[in-house]
């Protein structure tokens, strides 16, 4: 897959982390060009009881817009949007995300087997997910969904993960069309532009 194949293939990028995420994602945030096309939509698993950080902490080192997720948000090319605490963000259409407080999956809330699942059934081929460093099975089960559905599926390397538990259960059950270092992801991800 060439760079120009990546930026007309996917309309979307959904990235699931939990234990290590924060640096993992980023380089990986930090990495996305200026006019990177597609919507990215992030799962890190956080406290439910903490308030988020998250789009105050990456939208100082990312050059696209960073938001929270708010329930019926419109989607928008070339923006970053992260869960909110507590609640499982979805891909509702190809037009607007929603928000639930339906139960934990895995123990978790947001769940990246949500997102990622809910994200195949609307974007298919023109998704790309990429699942990085955590410490449960969680994004296993969405990985595999978006392959059967003809996405692409992005694994962190697991020995280069600070917690290798994600990687390697979604390694077993779903396989990937690329395992790869955070600066391999890197790479590609810029070379969309090229």
């Amino acid at each position: 897959m060439t760079g120009n194949d990546l930026s007309h293939q996917f309309r979307a990028v959904v990235i699931g982390a939990s234990a290590g995420g924060i640096q993992a994602l980023r380089v990986l945030l930090e990495s996305l060009p200026k006019g990177f096309k597609p919507s990215v939509f992030v799962v890190q698993h956080i406290r439910p009881d903490c308030p988020s950080m998250l789009p105050e902490l990456f939208g100082n080192v990312c050059v696209l817009p960073v938001l929270e997720a708010e329930d019926k948000q419109p989607i928008r090319p070339g923006t970053v949007i992260f869960a909110p605490p507590d609640y499982h963000l979805l891909v509702e259409s190809r037009e607007t995300l929603a928000l639930s407080i339906d139960e934990p999956v895995k123990f978790s809330r947001p769940s990246i087997d949500v997102l990622f699942e809910s994200a195949a059934a609307v974007f298919e081929r023109e998704l790309l997910a990429i699942l990085l460093t955590g410490a449960s099975a969680d994004g296993s089960r969405g990985m595999a969904l978006v392959r059967q559905l003809g996405g692409k599926a992005w694994v962190q390397c697991p020995s280069e993960a600070i917690a290798s538990t994600m990687p390697e259960s979604a390694l077993a059950l779903a396989g990937a069309d690329a395992i790869l270092r955070l600066q391999e992801m890197c790479d590609r991800l810029q070379g969309s532009l090229k």
